[in-house]
């Protein structure tokens, strides 16, 4: 079971949906939270729905300069939970490049950003707690998924390899990997979503993996098992059943 009372966990992509909601359950246990997005009106009104000691940070995770001045404001921190991300949903017969890079920007790259500043610090001290949020969209390729997709996938193969040279170390490193989940992001898709979750029950599951010493947690279960066994499916079959 994981000590939260005292402890530093700076929430990068707070400001709405999971990470509104990882939050507020983070803070509900005892640790003071730095909250960071880019729009500051929606962190304090997040702030004020906190129950302990919080500090508002607005970051925009795509741009070095404003990453770098973050980091300085955050100071020391024990945890970092990294939630950003933007999403549309994309085919390759309708290409939109500038979505696309800002899928990657914003998903992946973003948080080597933020990484890069907060690692270091972690290894030197051999102490701290990195979660990384991945997705089930990252498993396989899927249809109208361009950017957002293999974005994730880079960030889970990233977590994994986090994972590999640290655990060994006093630095533990965890992969949350949701299915579908309620939010402003998810209200552009026009098909079914199944077994899609609202943000508090899905953040419920986040956190209680992050009370955990695992490594990663794929949810909900019985969706997750789908998307993670399509990975053992023939080509052609896998492209006619998610086809």
């Amino acid at each position: 079971m994981r000590d939260w009372t005292g402890k530093r966990y700076w929430i990068v992509g707070a400001s709405a949906g999971l990470g509104r909601e990882v939050a507020k359950q983070i803070s509900a246990l005892g640790a003071e939270v730095i909250l960071s997005a880019r729009n500051e009106e929606d962190l304090n009104a997040l702030a004020g729905e906190c129950g302990g000691r919080t500090q508002v940070v607005p970051m925009d995770v795509s741009d070095d300069a404003s990453v770098a001045a973050a980091a300085t404001e955050a100071r020391h921190v024990d945890g970092l939970v990294y939630l950003a991300g933007v999403y549309w949903p994309m085919s390759s017969r309708e290409w939109q490049t500038d979505h696309a890079l800002q899928m990657f920007d914003i998903n992946l790259v973003g948080a080597v950003r933020v990484l890069g500043h907060v690692v270091p610090g972690m290894v030197e001290r051999d102490s701290g707690h990195i979660v990384i949020t991945g997705s089930l969209s990252g498993y396989r390729g899927l249809p109208n998924a361009i950017g957002y997709g293999a974005s994730k996938a880079g960030i889970m193969s990233l977590a994994e390899s986090m994972y590999f040279d640290l655990r060994k170390t006093g630095v533990d490193v965890q992969l949350i990997n949701p299915g579908f989940i309620k939010t402003r992001l998810t209200d552009k898709n026009e098909y079914a979503m199944p077994f899609i979750m609202e943000p508090e029950d899905a953040a419920r599951s986040f956190v209680d993996h992050m009370h955990t010493d695992g490594f990663s947690k794929t949810y909900p279960r019985l969706f997750g098992s789908i998307l993670r066994g399509s990975q053992f499916l023939p080509e052609w079959l896998y492209y006619r059943v998610f086809g």
